[in-house]
C-alpha cells in the first residue's frame, strides 16, 4: 500500500512542483527553467479564473441544494416505519457507482435538441413548442450542475444517514414523552447533535465537488466556447489535448499547484469559522 501511494500519490505530488518551474512538453528532462513564469502567466489568464469559477460554482450549488435535499431525504428514509427504505436507498445511490463516463455520454445523447428523449417527451406532453437546448452556451453550465448533484446526490445522502445514526434513541423518547413535535425534535434534538458532524460533511462535499472534471469532459468538453470549462478541463486542455502541436505540462502543473493550493487554502479556512460558528450556537 505505500509503495502504490508512493508511486501513484505522492511522486506526481511531488513532480507537478518541480515541472511546475520548467516550460516543459513532456518528452524528455526538464531543461527549460523558467522559474515562477508558469505561475504568473496562471494568475494573470483570465480562462483561469473562469474555470476556477465555474468550479467554485459546482461547489456552491453542491452545498446549498444537494447537502439541504440529501438531509431532507436522509430524515425520511431514517424513519423506521417506512416501508421499502433500503430499495429507495440503493435507487438513490445507484448514480453514484455508474460510470461517470457512461453517465456524461447518456445525457448528452437524451439532451440532444434534434433527436433527444428528453425534448421529445416534453413535446408529447405539450410542456414546450420548440427543442430547447439543453447544453447551450447559456444552459450548459445548469444543466452539467444539475446533473452532478443528481450524481453525487447518494454520497452525500450516505454521509447524513450515518450521522443521524448517531443521535440516541434515548433523546427522542425523553422528547416524545415531553410532548415535543416533530418538528421540536428536529429543531432541538436532530439538528443540534448531528451539527458537528455536519461540519464533516460539508467540508467533504466542497472538496468532491470543486473538480467535476470527469462529468464536463464526457459532455461538454468544457464548451460550447468555454461555457462549462473548470479547473480540471483548463489543465487538461494544456496537458493532454491532441491538438496542441507542443503540449505544455510545466504551464499544467503550474496551473494544479495554484488550484491546489487555493483550494486548501478555503478548506482550511472553513473549519474554524464553521466550528465557531457551532460553538456560539450552543452557547
Amino acid at each position: 500500500m505505500l509503495l502504490l501511494f508512493a508511486a501513484f500519490t505522492l511522486w506526481p505530488m511531488v513532480s507537478s512542483w518541480w515541472y511546475s518551474f520548467f516550460e516543459w512538453d513532456g518528452i524528455g528532462p526538464a531543461t527549460d527553467w523558467v522559474g515562477l513564469a508558469n505561475f504568473e502567466e496562471v494568475l494573470g489568464s483570465g480562462r483561469f479564473w473562469h474555470a476556477f469559477l465555474n468550479s467554485f460554482l459546482f461547489s456552491m450549488v453542491a452545498i446549498c441544494v444537494e447537502m439541504p435535499l440529501a438531509l431532507l431525504a436522509a430524515i425520511l428514509l431514517n424513519n423506521r416505519r417506512l416501508r421499502g427504505r433500503n430499495l429507495y436507498r440503493l435507487f438513490l445511490f445507484l448514480p453514484v457507482v455508474t460510470s461517470t463516463a457512461v453517465i456524461g455520454i447518456v445525457f448528452a445523447i437524451m439532451l440532444d435538441p434534434s433527436s433527444g428523449f428528453v425534448n421529445q417527451a416534453l413535446r408529447s406532453a405539450h410542456l414546450i413548442d420548440a427543442p430547447i437546448s439543453f447544453l447551450s452556451e447559456d444552459h450548459a453550465l445548469a444543466t452539467v450542475m444539475g446533473i452532478d448533484v443528481w450524481k453525487s446526490f447518494g454520497i452525500t445522502l450516505v454521509y447524513w444517514l450515518a450521522a443521524l445514526q448517531t443521535v440516541p434513541d434515548d433523546l427522542y423518547e425523553a422528547a416524545k414523552i415531553d410532548g415535543a413535535s416533530g418538528r421540536q425534535t428536529l429543531r432541538h434534538i436532530t439538528l443540534p447533535v448531528i451539527a458537528p458532524i455536519g461540519v464533516v460533511i460539508l467540508l467533504l462535499t466542497f472538496q468532491r465537488s470543486m473538480n467535476p472534471f470527469d462529468l464536463v469532459q464526457a459532455m461538454t468538453q468544457a464548451g460550447p466556447n468555454y461555457a462549462t470549462d473548470v479547473v480540471g478541463t483548463y489543465i487538461y486542455r494544456y496537458a493532454f489535448n491532441p491538438d496542441l502541436n507542443a503540449p505544455r505540462y510545466g504551464f499544467a502543473c503550474a496551473a494544479g499547484v495554484v488550484f491546489g493550493m487555493i483550494t486548501l487554502a478555503m478548506t482550511a479556512l472553513q473549519g474554524p469559522l464553521l466550528r465557531r460558528q457551532y460553538l456560539k450556537r450552543r452557547g
